[in-house]
């Protein structure tokens, strides 16, 4: 206390100053009316820049909980959209209208791990047993492109074998002529954004610019753009044809993914089992 009285004492002169200051800022803003107008459309000028930060930080804070919202509703939305085309092929064109006719709906889940730089690449997503998640559905991304295959599940996570795996092996066709093949990764490149068709029958012609779509012969649904052909012939020890496409999917920046619900799966694998390897 001392101390505190000793630096008022010494530095009075300037804490009178300031507050004669003050009190004459005071006095002028109170008696002039263009001095009372000034000082508070300057006042509030500050106070609302003041608020607009306040708002975007809070807006920043708040981002997770909307990308959330927002990925639940697109799943809703993916899932509404299948329901509104789904086709009965005993009737022309006809489109029912019914989510008893739907075979598969989408849940939303979030990435809380993904690695990229490994031969055999996995991810955990938020969603597990509790919220129907089962081994070997399949997992697309949020705007087009595929992700991967569920493979371990807890009651809270899972975890997704992703396409850049040297075991994932998916289904695919050329959406020009729904030509058959299948799609792996890391034969000879590790290339993040990049993959082979391979298994093509030889007297298919692919280009350059080709979309490659999920055949639906899997667990994936047909018709899912998976990528771009840039390479149309690449040399194999098969004699097949092999093509190398651009992935649409950019697993560097996954944060929201969709599992692919079929509900007809657990029927088909059922009656497949029925059916012996010599057969």
């Amino acid at each position: 206390m001392r101390n505190l009285w000793i630096f008022i004492s010494r530095y009075n002169a300037f804490f009178l100053f300031i507050i004669f200051f003050i009190i004459g800022i005071y006095l002028t803003v109170k008696n002039n009316a263009y001095q009372r107008s000034v000082t508070l459309n300057s006042s509030n000028e500050i106070v609302g820049t003041a608020y607009e930060r306040l708002n975007v930080f809070k807006r920043y804070l708040n981002l997770g909980m909307v990308n959330d919202s927002l990925a639940a509703e697109n799943a809703r939305l993916k899932t509404s959209l299948l329901s509104l085309t789904t086709v009965d092929t005993s009737k022309d064109v006809k489109v029912i209208d019914t989510l008893t006719n739907q075979q598969y709906t989408y849940l939303a889940a979030k990435v809380v791990k993904n690695s990229i730089t490994l031969r055999n690449n996995v991810m955990t997503i938020n969603k597990g047993s509790l919220d129907g998640i089962k081994a070997g559905m399949a997992v697309i991304a949020p705007q087009r492109g595929i992700v991967g295959l569920v493979r371990d599940v807890s009651e809270h996570l899972a975890t997704i074998q992703s396409l850049l795996h040297k075991d994932t092996r998916i289904s695919v066709s050329l959406k020009k002529n729904n030509a058959l093949g299948s799609l792996v990764w890391g034969d000879g490149n590790f290339d993040i954004r990049k993959a082979l068709i391979k298994e093509v029958p030889n007297h298919i012609k692919m280009n350059v610019g080709d979309s490659i779509i999920t055949s639906g012969f899997g667990s994936f649904p047909a018709g899912i753009l998976v990528g771009r052909i840039i390479k149309p012939k690449v040399a194999t020890n098969d004699n097949f044809l092999s093509g190398e496409l651009n992935l649409f999917t950019d697993f560097s920046t996954l944060q929201y993914v969709y599992v692919v619900k079929d509900k007809r799966a657990e029927e088909q694998k059922a009656l497949e089992s029925l059916i012996k390897p010599n057969e």
